[in-house]
């Protein structure tokens, strides 16, 4: 296992992965997308329509991707840069193939529709170095002045272990962990729908911590308290403890915290890749169009306004002051800038929505890396015979640090602390070069034999994305009760539910999946939207290869009173 706390069932590679369509929405889209009949048509008379698609992240260009493989014609909108919460940036004056992670950085193989995506552009992917992982040499968990060392989770302390045996416990009594988990690697659609409505009904107003609480195998608060701070697969999960259980059943379930891999190239690389494209099946363009040749290059600016108007068409004023209006829309930014950057009509949305979005409650987060002339790191220490330096989980400011290997004698990279809510919430008002100062003197505490400094070749690079003015946040989570508001979200794309004057925008994106902090929602809610923008115009999928909401009906997410 790669936990440092592991989840009840044990994963071998002659397992298949789950795919991550997880339990609220049982739909296979890697199924989807690999059918050879591809992702549906639109009548011939609609071909060459244009479509706005408002954020160039990794949601926004499948989106675009797609559509224009159907013969569309795609209008993408981004206000920064390609990419999104994909970001991959360098460090100035070093090698350039030093690179750092500033989103999205691993990436579970249950995300098998984003896997599609990877493999069609051709990126290689590489086991990441997280907690206990197999190819991560050792392990500190250091915690209250404590410091371990570990290669394997049985050479920490017995409390350690206890604290997993707590939580593997905890999952079969409170949530079925087993029967679920082995239901959607099976794709057992009943049985997932039976465990599911019963949990989403009796948990929905649970917090993480209160499910905890509730566990007799968490009584103690120790073991909670370790629980939070060293957690399972990625590191300490008390910063998640006020979201809903929901939220935590949904990644456990699909082993989406485990067995992590990292983009070779980038993330990033992929939504650059799409953009320049050219898929060899395209319906009415001809060989050698990409999104980047529709666009001559560059996409449109940022979207400054959004209106209906005359015949329930959508209008999209740019920053440029240019007006264009579409008969169909697809916004995969992220959710709270219809509230605040774009100035909206309330008719885009059925008011029910518009709360949803207000309710959207989202995940602060920050990031901290500096380049190093070589992995140090695995210079052992000549009394202990140990890593000089390991993969670091702490209850000290930095909380998560990670080392980035490219070869024995290559430049290399650490993440000095990665950290969410209330703790990235702490390097806020500090500068990169500040932020910097404060993690290597905690990490000199942990390492007082590692001089760090002198290893550092060139100025560190940060992120807050709660300070990010296109994002505002990370990520989604739920909070208790928040179930209701995310199923109208997502399930927004199926139009023929709402009012005829509410429909023609369709919204995705990572904020709008159910498993949102996780690249793999922000391709789900793409595909959606696809299928809706299809629908729109008239369009249907092959009836070989149904598409999501061609079987809803079946697999629609529980419904939960309003009264």
């Amino acid at each position: 296992m790669t936990s440092t706390v592991p989840t009840a069932v044990q994963h071998t590679d002659a397992q298949p992965p789950i795919t991550m369509f997880g339990p609220d929405f049982p739909y296979a889209y890697d199924d989807f997308l690999a059918h050879p009949a591809g992702l549906g048509q639109i009548p011939a008379t609609e071909h060459g329509t244009e479509v706005a698609v408002i954020g160039g992240g990794l949601s926004g260009l499948i989106t675009a991707y797609e559509l224009m493989k159907m013969g569309l014609k795609p209008v993408v909108y981004e206000a920064d840069r390609i990419g999104g919460r994909l970001r991959t940036v360098g460090f100035e004056g070093c090698d350039p193939s030093l690179s750092a992670e500033m989103g999205a950085m691993r990436f579970p193989p249950s995300s098998t529709a984003l896997q599609h995506y990877i493999d069609l552009v051709g990126l290689t992917t590489t086991p990441f170095p997280n907690p206990l992982a197999p190819g991560t040499p050792s392990t500190v968990v250091d915690l209250k002045g404590e410091t371990h060392y570990a290669e394997t989770i049985d050479d920490l302390p017995q409390v350690y272990r206890d604290v997993m045996d707590a939580w593997n416990a905890c999952l079969e009594e409170g949530a079925d962990f087993s029967d679920m988990n082995r239901a959607m690697r099976e794709r057992d659609v009943p049985r997932i729908r039976e465990i599911w409505a019963r949990l989403v009904e009796k948990l929905d107003n649970q917090t993480f911590y209160g499910f905890l609480c509730d566990s007799e195998s968490f009584a103690s608060f120790r073991h909670r308290e370790i629980f939070g701070q060293v957690g399972f697969g990625t590191g300490g999960w008390d910063t998640d403890f006020p979201n809903s259980i929901l939220e935590i059943l949904r990644v456990v379930y699909s082993e989406a915290d485990d067995h992590h891999r990292g983009i070779v190239e980038g993330s990033q690389q992929l939504p650059l890749r799409l953009w320049d494209r050219e898929p060899s099946k395209i319906v009415h363009w001809p060989l050698g169009t990409s999104l980047a040749s529709l666009h001559g290059g560059d996409p449109k600016p940022a979207v400054t306004r959004l209106n209906r108007t005359a015949g329930n068409r959508i209008t999209v004023t740019d920053a440029s002051g240019s007006i264009r209006t579409y008969e169909a829309a697809v916004f995969t930014a992220q959710s709270w800038m219809l509230l605040s950057k774009i100035a909206c009509d309330d008719s885009l949305f059925p008011i029910d929505h518009w709360t949803a979005i207000e309710r959207t409650h989202y995940m602060e987060s920050s990031k901290l890396f500096v380049p190093v002339d070589r992995p140090f790191w695995l210079d052992k220490d000549e009394e202990t015979g140990r890593d000089a330096m390991s993969m670091t989980l702490t209850d000290r400011m930095t909380r998560g640090t990670y080392l980035l290997d490219n070869g024995p004698d290559a430049p290399a990279v650490i993440c000095l602390s990665y950290t969410w809510c209330d703790d990235s919430l702490k390097w806020l008002p500090l500068s990169a070069h500040e932020r910097m100062e404060v993690m290597l003197k905690s990490l000199g505490e942990i390492y007082p034999k590692v001089d760090i400094r002198r290893h550092v070749i060139g100025d560190p690079v940060t992120v807050s994305w709660e300070n990010e003015p296109y994002f505002m946040g990370a990520f989604k989570a739920n909070l208790p009760g928040h179930y209701r508001y995310q199923r109208r979200l997502f399930t927004h794309f199926m139009q023929d539910r709402l009012p005829e004057d509410k429909r023609g925008i369709f919204l995705a994106g990572d904020d709008i999946s159910w498993t949102a902090g996780w690249a793999e929602g922000a391709v789900q809610t793409a595909l959606n939207a696809v299928w809706g923008v299809m629908t729109h115009f008239g369009g249907a999928t092959d009836p070989g290869n149904p598409g999501p909401g061609d079987v809803y009906d079946e697999i629609a997410p529980v419904e939960l009173p309003e009264d």
